[in-house]
């Protein structure tokens, strides 16, 4: 009695004879096989067809999201330059506050946005961006190694938004000197649609405004 054929080995066979079908080519019209999309019986031919069309709307699909993916990043960076432009274009060092939160609301179209500082220098005592910053905030920035981007959980920082009742979802971005591990100011964004602002969101860009605000605001400090 003859043993049956591992198909482990006829696989390694066929591989290993690429040949094989170009001998016996009567073969590739008399085998069947199942389709898994007719559920008729097909040629190995056919079934070779359908396989390398799957692959090819499999690369089609991955391609569009690639596109897609890419026009977004076009999207967000050309924004950024906008905003970035709006710094530039600031009067004095006073005004770099007000220039980093009306910039990120008119090239970003973020609904509020705020930022707060502290350890500036005394010429800055009093102004807007100064006020409100208790110590649990700066315990609280200190902590932040990366940008908070998520709902709205009755953060402090939120309530110096012109309108915190309707923030549902909140971008905390800490200001520090590159290499410190203590912030000197939190940039706060606020939107009261929840899906503005979501933990699976990509940070990338976030980390880059933080960066930049930093930056521009850092000539402020004492």
């Amino acid at each position: 009695m003859t043993a049956p054929l591992d198909s482990t080995l006829v696989a390694q066979y066929l591989t290993d004879h690429p040949q094989f079908f170009e001998e016996h080519a009567d073969l590739l019209g008399e085998i069947k096989l199942a389709s898994p999309l007719t559920g008729r019986a097909v040629s190995l031919q056919e079934r070779q067809m359908e396989v390398l069309r799957d692959k090819y709307k499999t690369l089609e699909l991955r391609m569009s999201n690639l596109m897609r993916l890419a026009s977004e990043n076009e999207a967000i960076a050309n924004k950024f330059h906008r905003w970035t432009q709006t710094l530039l274009e600031a009067e004095d060092v006073g005004s770099m506050p007000h220039a980093v939160v009306s910039g990120l609301k008119a090239a970003f179209e973020v609904p509020q946005v705020t930022v707060r500082l502290w350890n500036t220098a005394p010429d800055y005592t009093g102004e807007w961006f100064t006020q409100g910053v208790s110590d649990d905030v700066r315990i609280f920035a200190n902590s932040l190694l990366a940008p908070y981007c998520g709902p709205n959980k009755d953060f402090e920082a939120v309530r110096w938004l012109d309108e915190p009742a309707t923030v549902v979802s909140t971008v905390i971005i800490p200001l520090r000197h590159r290499g410190d591990k203590h912030a000197f100011g939190l940039l706060v964004m606020g939107s009261p649609d929840a899906n503005r602002f979501t933990s699976l969101m990509a940070t990338d860009f976030l980390v880059h405004m933080g960066e930049t605000s930093s930056t521009a605001l850092a000539w402020l400090l004492a």
